[in-house]
């Protein structure tokens, strides 16, 4: 008698374990899915009432700004609205109005920078790449010619003569005769999705850039730093891991290696442009996929969802980035909680 109740009560003890195995994961993420669409709508409907009336998004310390507003059109069509439908169709097509109309004769895709305008002209030749092929035939003409005219003008950035330790990369200035990861992350980020709707990208130029990108890899694959020779970080081996994985360099020794350090060094609220790094860092892993993605998940959405203010935007705590404003903050933490909805080609595995 003794026995058989000791028995049941072991049996009845495994059944609580294990069916608190899926409740410790689930506190674990403490988040669930429709969280995340909650906290993207919010988001959406605070991008969309920044909406200058000309079309244009602001960075704060130095007013509209092409690089402004291409992260704002490119969080809504992260978050599944596209050009001409929907509550927020016509706010899309007036943003991409707004940066063609802002395009230089030599091909730049700027308007008012404060820190290079290499930066601004990636994010904008981005833009312009995911969002040609939802445009109506007129929009779509205009973006089309201001596309190749843009990358042309990121190919000739990237012939300027370097030295073997700057080659294949840009810099904050078209004529820059210097590398470093951060900005080469944007221009190949844009020069990769303008290849994959028909524009001409010499394979070449990729290549390149990759080796240019390997270079920035810290000794033992142990990350990526912001120039050959330094130390690494988590938003910069993020970048490094997004360079190679959307260049077709699949699991390398370098990326899988940089995955494993953010594992150990996870991108913190704390870190200086926590913003900018959350794009990467989310962005890289998630094309790395498995444990790589699914830890970054859980510990980078738990912070986006746990910072996101009343109004549904997102402020930074560091100063640098804080001066950015709420608009960039906000469109960078969308394309980084958005990337499972797989919208945005780029996002593509």
């Amino acid at each position: 008698m003794l026995r058989s109740h000791r028995k049941s009560l072991c049996s009845l003890l495994a059944l609580l374990i294990c069916s608190l195995i899926p409740l410790q994961s689930a506190l674990a993420a403490d988040w669930k899915d429709s969280d995340v669409d909650t906290a993207v709508d919010r988001a959406l409907d605070y991008l969309s009432q920044r909406q200058l009336p000309d079309g244009a998004w602001r960075i704060d310390n130095i007013g509209d700004s092409t690089a402004a507003t291409s992260l704002a059109i490119m969080a809504f069509l992260a978050g599944g609205h596209v050009p001409g439908e929907g509550p927020y169709g016509q706010q899309i097509e007036l943003g991409v109005r707004w940066v063609l109309d802002h395009q230089e004769p030599n091909g730049m895709l700027i308007h008012k920078t404060s820190h290079g305008p290499m930066y601004s002209h990636g994010i904008s030749t981005l833009m312009l790449s995911e969002v040609v092929g939802m445009l109506g035939v007129e929009d779509a003409t205009r973006a089309r010619r201001a596309l190749e005219r843009a990358v042309r003008l990121i190919l000739e950035s990237q012939a300027v003569p370097k030295n073997d330790r700057q080659e294949g990369g840009w810099r904050y200035q078209p004529s820059s005769r210097d590398s470093d990861l951060s900005v080469t992350g944007w221009q190949l980020l844009a020069l990769r999705a303008a290849k994959d709707v028909g524009c001409d990208v010499p394979a070449e130029a990729i290549d390149l850039a990759v080796e240019y990108v390997k270079m920035c890899t810290v000794k033992d694959n142990r990350g990526f730093a912001y120039q050959p020779g330094g130390g690494p970080t988590p938003t910069r081996t993020g970048t490094g891991i997004v360079c190679l994985e959307v260049c077709g360099v699949h699991e390398s020794p370098e990326a899988v290696g940089g995955a494993e350090y953010m594992l150990k060094e996870p991108l913190q609220y704390r870190d200086s442009y926590f913003f900018y790094g959350v794009y990467y860092c989310s962005v890289g892993m998630f094309k790395i996929g498995g444990k790589y993605w699914d830890q970054t998940r859980d510990h980078l959405f738990s912070t986006l969802l746990e910072k996101q203010q009343a109004d549904g935007s997102w402020v930074s705590e560091n100063a640098s980035e804080r001066r950015q404003g709420n608009v960039y903050s906000t469109s960078l933490a969308v394309l980084a909680l958005a990337i499972e909805y797989r919208y945005l080609p780029i996002y593509q595995r």
